[in-house]
């Protein structure tokens, strides 16, 4: 006779290494302090990557572009080495930065690596793909290119980072088919705390 106690269940867990990728809006007055707790939420993020097996990556887009501050690292000292000096300022290139970490993505997926999006912006694109100031164009560029990374399944969260929460950000996040936080005031553990809870870390 079988009982109950007999039978074992194995669950497989999904080992595959993650890659944060934080994508964050350098642009505008408050992108040094902006930057400063993103590099702060990295940096907490990272003390953590051994555990959970994963690795971080930074991008900053302002200007008419997007910088990579940081390549994909499991290395806290490689981390706060490359973070040393942030740049700030100039328009908002959302597109850009929303392309960046795509194509990030895509090489990621190519390593075996499952990215994740962490996007801190207050949704207020201005500057298209063209790199001319067109905030209409630069808001639908922006939807499209977040659509089409929702179609690539890349999952994550949108930290707003607005004083004021609108519905800027609420918009991208739902074309993302991001979770959407708002947190105007976010210090570093306080993004670090909400992001690994919202991606389930």
């Amino acid at each position: 006779m079988i009982l109950p106690s007999d039978i074992r269940i194995k669950r497989f867990e999904d080992r595959s290494d993650r890659l944060l990728i934080f994508t964050v809006d350098a642009s505008g007055s408050a992108a040094v302090a902006r930057l400063a707790e993103a590099k702060g939420a990295v940096e907490l993020m990272l003390a953590q990557a051994y555990a959970r097996r994963d690795q971080v990556a930074l991008l900053a887009f302002r200007g008419t572009g997007t910088e990579t501050l940081l390549p994909p690292t499991r290395s806290l000292v490689q981390a706060k080495r490359r973070l040393a000096s942030l740049p700030g300022g100039g328009g908002t290139p959302l597109a850009s930065g929303l392309m960046a970490a795509g194509d990030l993505a895509q090489l990621a997926r190519g390593r075996g690596l499952t990215p994740m999006l962490v996007l801190l912006t207050d949704g207020r694109a201005n500057i298209p793909l063209t790199g001319d100031p067109d905030r209409v164009t630069a808001n639908d560029d922006a939807t499209r290119i977040a659509a089409s990374l929702r179609a690539q399944r890349l999952s994550g969260v949108l930290v707003d980072t607005s004083n004021r929460p609108t519905d800027t950000a609420r918009t991208i996040a739902a074309a993302l088919g991001a979770r959407y936080l708002a947190l105007p005031r976010a210090d570093a553990h306080g993004i670090s705390t909400a992001v690994t809870t919202a991606l389930g870390a």
